[in-house]
């Protein structure tokens, strides 16, 4: 049986300026039955890789409803031995197949010697750094023929050998290779809780314009004897204070489609979607020039 593929003369439907969610496994029949109303649905490209099978007929049905933003975690764009040819084969064909809205990856390596390691990884942001992402860049999107969201990282440490902050290096990827982001607000808020940095600060040294896209996602503190550590887990509610760092977010960058993530204890399919109808909330508050004080 012939996997199924958008039809050739299909345009991709496009992702509004609105609230989407992540789409996971257990939610699939609910969207498949009931079609709840939300903006677009972010699934990871890894998940769907495979010709055939029922994820994939599934994920096809609900791309006649709904824009589709495919979000990698694999293609190792931080890797100084270059990527994966079979890996990006894989994607090109999964966005020939699905036509989405928006495609994403990390600012993160995970592969060593063709091994593959369950993480995102950090990068000192050095000149050398930068130049082996640039390049990794420049390869996919050739490869691609489209350009990609590059998102910021949650981080527990700095590297002392760093020459760059983490919003300079990210400005330096849009300028050398015309890259996108995606701009992930529990993420910035994660590391300037970890790291102590101002992150109000941190969006405002942002190129604005090169926003794509937002993330949303609940956290976790845990102790480790004195200290008290963030970990970015996407296992709860948005935290008051990553609604007000998104508010600030909408207000340098403009409303711009924003995923809600929830990848560990996943509730419900309505708690999902009430936490994007807070940030559609937001999102309408900003465009008719009010304040929202959804939190």
């Amino acid at each position: 049986m012939t996997p199924p593929r958008m039809p050739a003369s299909a345009t991709s439907l496009p992702a509004p300026a609105r609230a989407g969610v992540g789409l996971r496994h257990p939610h699939v029949t609910h969207f498949l039955e009931q079609r709840p109303r939300t903006a677009f649905l972010e699934v990871h490209s890894e998940n769907y890789m495979s010709p055939g099978g029922p994820r994939r007929r599934a994920l096809f049905d609900l791309a006649r409803d709904y824009p589709l933003s495919l979000h990698g975690v694999g293609l190792s764009l931080g890797s100084a031995e270059g990527l994966d040819p079979a890996h990006l084969a894989r994607l090109k064909g999964l966005i020939a197949d699905y036509r989405p809205a928006l495609v994403s990856e990390h600012l993160s390596w995970s592969v060593e010697g063709g091994t593959y390691l369950n993480d995102l990884l950090p990068l000192p942001y050095t000149e050398e750094a930068l130049d082996v992402v640039c390049r990794n860049i420049d390869a996919t999107q050739e490869a691609l023929g489209r350009a990609l969201l590059i998102e910021n990282p949650s981080s527990y440490l700095a590297f002392a050998a760093s020459a760059l902050g983490e919003p300079q290096f990210l400005g330096e990827l849009v300028r050398r290779t015309g890259c996108g982001l995606l701009l992930d607000v529990n993420n910035v808020y994660v590391s300037s809780r970890n790291q102590g940095f101002d992150p109000v600060t941190y969006l405002e040294s942002v190129p604005a314009a090169a926003v794509g896209e937002i993330h949303l996602a609940g956290h976790t503190a845990r102790r480790f004897g004195s200290e008290e550590l963030l970990i970015d887990d996407h296992g709860s509610r948005v935290a008051a204070a990553v609604w007000a760092l998104y508010r600030r977010a909408v207000a340098l960058c403009g409303p711009r489609p924003t995923l809600i993530e929830w990848d560990s204890a996943i509730p419900e399919a309505a708690v999902l979607l009430a936490e994007a109808q807070k940030a559609d909330l937001i999102l309408a508050a900003f465009e008719a020039g009010t304040e929202s004080h959804v939190a």
